[in-house]
């Protein structure tokens, strides 16, 4: 339980410090670790999220803080470079995807 209170301190931490980069969803998805604004890990249980998150065809559905994502082609349109990792610990963010955009958003 501690471990888990020191984990969501930290990530609060990490976004507070980089509240820059929270603004918007939009992706895009790198092969090169050090070249991502954001590692993400994709958990099979939404308990565990930090984030749920709903895949969009739109680039206008993509809002501040909501969780709902756009994957872009090109680097330059992207608020967010992300690179997905196997290892949870590695990870700065850890996610969920749901089929159902009312359920995207921060998991409290």
């Amino acid at each position: 339980m501690k471990k888990l209170i020191f984990a969501a301190v930290i990530v609060s931490a990490y976004f507070l410090l980089s509240s820059a980069d929270v603004l918007s969803q939009v992706v895009y998805i790198t092969k090169y670790k050090s070249e991502a604004d954001k590692v993400i890990y994709v958990s099979r249980y939404k308990s565990d999220a930090n984030l749920i998150v709903y895949d969009t065809d739109y680039k206008s559905e993509a809002r501040p803080m909501s969780g709902i994502w756009y994957y872009t082609k090109y680097k330059s349109e992207a608020d967010w470079i992300i690179y997905f990792t196997d290892y949870k610990s590695d990870a700065d963010i850890v996610v969920y995807y749901t089929k159902y955009k009312s359920e995207a958003g921060w998991n409290n």
